[in-house]
Parts: structure tokens; sequence; C-alpha cells
């Protein structure tokens, strides 16, 4: 009980593991601890970043990880999603940048799609022509990358925000700029209203 009381989330989650494998493998003959009885998964609040965080952390990268977060910024896709945007996602014809959220695994979703417009024009043109347009970040894995970012936030003393917190952000921008619900959903590639 004092584990479970001074550890975190990640405490309980190994405890209750080690005692589920413990009790299915017959090495303990009852539950010590009923599953009622186990601590909630305390939850940490998410918010998005603000522009001046953004600004702060825009200064202490490296060239690729600038344009990676100001992508983030304007397009609001997942962390993934946007590492792993190539030349092939982007239609200069058109003027648009499209391409399929990496976590629904093939399910049967519009793939997101956003408009071009000056800003993210400007962001599109200092990325290469071809192939990946983040190179060396695409080849990190999700845990790598969130790993940069919170040693990132560490050294430039700013708490709470992540890379996911881009994403939120992108949301309460079109919220406070009126875009309608169902134009937000389709450039966030949701279907969920409750999202």
């Amino acid at each position: 009980f004092e584990a479970l009381k001074l550890g975190s989330n990640s405490t309980i989650a190994f405890l209750q593991t080690l005692h589920n494998d413990a009790l299915g493998m017959g090495w303990i003959p009852s539950p010590i601890l009923p599953r009622k009885l186990w601590p909630k998964m305390k939850k940490k609040d998410k918010r998005a970043a603000t522009e001046t965080e953004h600004i702060i952390l825009l200064a202490a990268v490296d060239e690729e990880w600038r344009l990676y977060l100001q992508l983030l910024w304007y397009i609001g896709a997942s962390q993934t999603d946007a590492a792993n945007l190539t030349s092939a996602n982007v239609d200069w014809k058109n003027r648009v940048l499209k391409y399929g959220r990496q976590k629904l695994n093939g399910r049967s979703l519009p793939p997101a799609c956003l408009v071009i417009g000056k800003g993210l024009e400007e962001i599109l043109q200092q990325l290469p022509g071809t192939g990946p347009l983040f190179p060396n970040i695409t080849l990190m894995d999700d845990r790598s990358r969130a790993c940069f970012m919170w040693k990132l936030c560490k050294r430039v003393k700013i708490e709470g925000v992540s890379l996911h917190s881009y994403r939120y952000a992108w949301a309460e921008r079109a919220k406070v700029a009126g875009i309608p619900q169902r134009w937000a959903q389709a450039a966030l590639g949701h279907n969920s209203k409750a999202v």
C-alpha cells in the first residue's frame, strides 16, 4: 500500500501486472489485493501549447525540428502523422496537404485534408521537394520524439507541454476562429464529435 501510495502510474501498472501474472501462474493462491482496491491511475492534465511556449521552443531547436514544430502548429497533426509526411502528401496543383491517419490502421476514414495557405506554404517550401519532409525525424520512433520533446521542454523550463499539446493548440485555435466542427474534425482526421 505504501509503494502504491508513493508511486506513480507506472508503479501501479507494473505492480498490477506482476500481481496478475503471479496469480495467473499459480504462484499465489488468491489475489493479494482485490481488483476494486487497486488505486486508479492518476490522470495528468493535458493542455495546449501556448504561442509564447511555441516561440521559445522554436528558438531552442535545429532547423529540421523548427520546421517540424511549425508544421505541427499549423496543421495540428499527430507527431507520427507529421513525421511520416512525404512530398507525395503535398499536392501543389490543388494546393492541398492530404494524409491518412497512422493511428487508424487502415480503417476507413477520409484522410486529413488541409488547404495550403500562405503560412503553410512558407513552411513547405523550406522542406525537401522529394521523399520524406523530415528525413531525420521520420527515422525516430514516437517514443524517441516524445523523449526529445520532454528533454527540450525541461531545458527551456516549460512544463506540461508535449508534442500532443500542439494538436490541442490547433483545436483550440480552430474553435476560437469559428471553424465549423465538421471541418475541424476533417482537418484533425477525427470522426467523433466527442473528440
